[in-house]
């Protein structure tokens, strides 16, 4: 059939569609793509359609599943068929069939009719792999290493032979550790993930991966290989040099089923029959990194016919299995590569290589030279002012890879159980000139689909925006970590809410936040307090602002993807978290004993002048209660829970009566008179109406006294603009955007920042650091701002009573400060865009609405006779309704399709 293209009118969108018909584009289970390891009974199943035509809908649906792909095709032998069901929805649409296998493959497709009851083809056959389903399905025996294992911890490994002796159908391997592993069959590597099984609390939740290994497995011998490292479970963790936080051990649980043609199964597992010993890794850990000796390497370990009789036998033991959960999120993997841009020598003599971006993962190196020779690898964020290779900034952490070499040839080497910070790598001990050619650095983190762009006419905002996105890669590697370098990399809790609906615009993180969030409630205490670190390895006191992602990030996801049943999952822990402020609070008056305040707020060094702005911790922490409050009441609506929304609705009123007479004065001022203490007082709706103006007043006054600057920390720096857009001072929201000069969101920038820092002055306009103990140059906490360049200048927003953008708002709020602004958020229904750009005096808007939705668009204009659509009235075109002119906007409803307004 052929295929048309349709230019989107501003150059930034592009449809692919059959003629007009109806297609369907994209197939998700359980929100992803081909989804091996699939543990939940019954799935949900979703679709993303396309068209060239306005208004196009779904009216109905058609469902089909067949563990067999010509089966699938062909219509027969289904598990599954829905038949035609009259219904507009295309996301997480339920699977209800049987009950389906352990480690089965089903293939699946959809077709569907539109609105003219015109159906379309059926879709490209996609497929998922269930996983093990439960605990009580292991066969498989926790295995240890046999041998007496050396202070140095080097990885062990573990292999096994088997043989197959009739054709496959489908073999699949359940793997886990304690620790860290990576798996081989017959001299090749099991998937692409790396730093498996990834980081969740150990104790509770221990994940496995589910791997399709049909293709590795040959008729007659076959052999397994299993490496294993010290990672997150007994290497060291947090800044305090702890070690075997969550055992001693490393260990092995192995679990692959095979199918054969014939329909009979077995089962490979660990079990008493492997053999142990060691191999090159002679160290690693996750601070560390790692020293590799290839002339340790087992030629064909995890081969058949390799000669172990050396091998240690292995040890059984009786570790739990009941704790092992299938893999929910997107695992690490390696993303985009880096070439260097430059190789420099530093004053101090020192070859380092630039890779022109901060990023997080490892260097691939290349090299030939002879037999034990040893070449260091360090990393590192910065140069200092002088050009030299700077680490004090990683404390304890030291960042380096060690590579000895086999000689006789050219040798490839890459480190397997650690991971770095950086862009700058120091080398030491590299034989003969080094070359650009033979280092390439890999980006790891956790593979979420990118769904988000952010341009606009001013360069260092849209730099901005990249750098936002690399601070997200460099940090959602498994869990969403303050820092990816320095001895630390944690899983702070208040950076993560802070951040949560900007990481939802820039990619998908509906699976990520799920899983992490489970951690989030398994560690809570049984009072309710969540810790400030998830997984909790600190054992600290919860923090206002912090402990409250119990309650922001399921919220922020739930709307972000209308994810209802991750609300209902979650619900348990919002609520212990929210009874927990209130148990301690006294007179509704929340006063914690620990509190982190406004994390980083703007703090001149020589403050004789009393120009740091601090904010009151308890006032913070009164606010944070309340918007954790309002949550509850919004959420138990949604689920249903009318009573428990009266009485949170009744708590709120008491809360926030409370904060009026406690940091309220009579004529409005607050007990802080911050920006950040406005700006949560003003976005949590802690003021009376009647005192919100003076409120919004005070706080544009704190504003202009720092020379239009923002002095918010981590807790006020995501809500700021928000809030001065909100009550009509955008213009003063676009300056601190657009302001380059210390502290701003493009000071950094202007330094030549490539990711978010922890701090506003990182680097000094001199060139000197920060307090090297907390400076981190990849922190996406300050990041946040990218929510509100998305809502709000780019107008990308969720409809307030439809969540996940089945329906959706594009409401953006120009400036002349800027010349054009343009944004994408590809979501499951598909791609929305919206742009503006200044054609003189002429203001252009480019809106482009995915099939099977509607949206509420407000056109900048006073009147509905300023406003043409592709050259003609809007109040004439069959596609558009006009609702009203209010409050400076033209406001109309449309369907999917591309429209390009014009206002004069």
């Amino acid at each position: 059939m052929k295929k048309l293209l349709f230019l989107f009118a501003s150059g930034f969108f592009m449809f692919s569609t059959a003629f007009a018909q109806l297609e369907i584009t994209r197939l998700f289970v359980e929100n992803k793509i081909n989804p091996v390891g699939i543990s939940v009974l019954y799935p949900r199943l979703s679709w993303t359609l396309a068209s060239s035509k306005r208004n196009v809908s779904q009216s109905a649906f058609d469902i089909r599943v067949s563990e067999s792909l010509e089966s699938l095709q062909k219509g027969v032998d289904l598990v599954f068929s829905t038949g035609k069901i009259p219904s507009d929805q295309s996301v997480y649409v339920q699977f209800t069939g049987n009950t389906l296998k352990p480690g089965r493959k089903y293939y699946w497709q959809v077709r569907v009719w539109d609105q003219n009851d015109k159906v379309s083809k059926w879709s490209t056959p996609n497929f998922w792999i269930m996983g093990l389903m439960g605990p009580e399905n292991w066969q498989a025996k926790w295995i240890q290493p046999g041998f007496r294992e050396l202070d140095s911890r080097p990885s062990p490994l573990l292999r096994r032979e088997f043989a197959i002796e009739k054709p496959i159908r489908l073999a699949v391997a359940f793997i886990t550790a304690h620790g860290l592993y990576e798996a081989e069959i017959n001299g090749k590597r099991v998937g692409d993930l790396y730093l498996t099984p990834g980081w969740t609390s150990y104790h509770k939740r221990l994940q496995y991966q589910t791997y399709d290994v049909t293709d590795l497995l040959r008729n007659g011998k076959n052999a397994i290989g299993v490496t294993l490292g010290n990672g997150w479970y007994r290497g060291r963790l947090g800044p305090k040099d702890k070690v075997d936080f969550y055992g001693n051990d490393v260990s092995l649980l192995f679990q692959m089923q095979i199918i054969y043609a014939d329909g009979s199964i077995d089962n490979v597992v660990s079990d008493g029959s492997w053999r142990s010993s060691t191999g090159p890794i002679l160290s690693s850990e996750i601070y560390d990194g790692e020293t590799y000796d290839a002339r340790l390497v087992r030629k064909g370990w995890s081969e058949p016919g390799f000669v172990d009789i050396d091998w240690s036998t292995i040890k059984l033991v009786n570790h739990p299995v009941i704790t092992t959960v299938a893999t929910e999120n997107e695992s690490v993997k390696k993303n985009e590569s880096l070439s260097p841009i430059k190789i420099l020598t530093t004053p101090k003599g020192e070859k380092v290589i630039d890779f022109g971006q901060n990023l997080v993962g490892w260097v691939q190196m290349k090299v030939s030279g002879n037999a034990g020779d040893k070449i260091v690898l360090q990393h590192a964020e910065a140069l200092d002012k002088s050009g030299n290779f700077y680490t004090d900034n990683l404390r304890s952490a030291k960042q380096t890879n060690t590579f000895i070499l086999e000689g006789g040839g050219e040798e490839v080497f890459e480190p397997h159980f650690t991971y770095q910070g950086f862009r700058f790598v120091k080398v030491e001990g590299y034989p003969g000139e080094l070359k650009a050619a033979n280092f390439k650095a890999f980006a790891l983190y956790s593979a979420m689909r990118p769904t988000g762009e952010f341009s606009c006419s001013d360069a260092l905002v849209t730099k901005l925006q990249q750098n936002i996105q690399w601070g997200q890669r460099g940090n959602f590697l498994d869990v969403p970590t303050d820092c990816p370098q320095r001895d630390e990399r944690l899983g702070w809790t208040g950076a993560a809410q802070a951040f949560a609906s900007t990481a939802a615009f820039n990619f998908n993180v509906h699976s990520f936040y799920a899983k992490w969030l489970k951690d989030v409630a398994v560690d809570q205490s049984e009072s309710g307090s969540v810790p400030n670190v998830v997984p909790n390895v600190l054992g600290e006191e919860c923090s206002p602002g912090w402990g409250d992602v119990a309650t922001i990030a399921p919220w922020t996801i739930y709307r972000a993807y209308g994810d209802k049943l991750l609300l209902e999952n979650q619900y348990p822990s919002m609520k212990a978290w929210v009874e927990y402020i209130r148990k301690t609070a006294q007179q509704n008056l929340w006063r914690p004993k620990q509190s982190f305040g406004d994390w980083l707020f703007y703090r001149p060094e020589d403050d004789n002048r009393g120009r740091a702005a601090v904010t009151d911790k308890d006032l913070i922490a009164q606010c944070f209660y309340a918007h954790s409050t309002q949550i509850m009441v919004d959420a138990a609506k949604i689920l249903d829970m009318d009573r428990e929304a009266q009485i949170y609705d009744s708590l709120l009123v008491e809360i926030k009566q409370a904060f009026v007479k406690e940091y309220v004065t009579a004529n409005g001022r607050l007990v802080s008179g911050t920006q950040t203490a406005y700006v949560l007082a003003l976005g949590f709706d802690m003021l009376p109406e009647s005192m919100r103006m003076e409120a919004v007043n005070r706080l544009v006054a704190n504003i202009q006294e720092y020379d239009t600057h923002l002095t918010t920390g981590f807790l006020g720096t995501p809500y700021l603009c928000h809030v001065l857009s909100r009550f009509g001072q955008s213009e003063i929201a676009y300056k601190l955007l657009l302001e380059k000069s210390y502290p701003s969101w493009l000071y950094p920038v202007t330094m030549g920042a490539t990711s978010i820092w922890e701090r506003w002055d990182g680097i000094k306009p001199d060139g000197s650091f920060q307090t090297p103990s907390m400076n981190s140059f990849n922190h996406y906490a300050h990041g946040a701002i990218g929510d509100w360049m998305y809502t709000v200048a780019a107008g990308i927003q969720l409809d307030p009573a439809v969540p996940g953008y089945k329906s959706i708002q594009i409401k953006p709020t120009v400036t002349k400060q800027l010349a054009n602004v343009k944004a994408q958020l590809d979501t499951y229904y598909g791609a929305i865009t919206s742009g503006w750009e200044w054609l003189g005096q002429q203001l252009i808007q480019n809106v482009s609405i995915p099939v099977n939705t509607t949206a509420t668009i407000f056109i900048p204009a006073n009147s509905v006779q300023q406003v043409r659509e592709s050259g003609k009235a809007i109040s004439s075109s069959k596609d558009i309704e006009v609702l009203r002119a209010e409050n400076g906007f033209v406001v109309v409803k449309v369907g999917s399709g591309n429209y390009r307004f014009s206002v004069n």
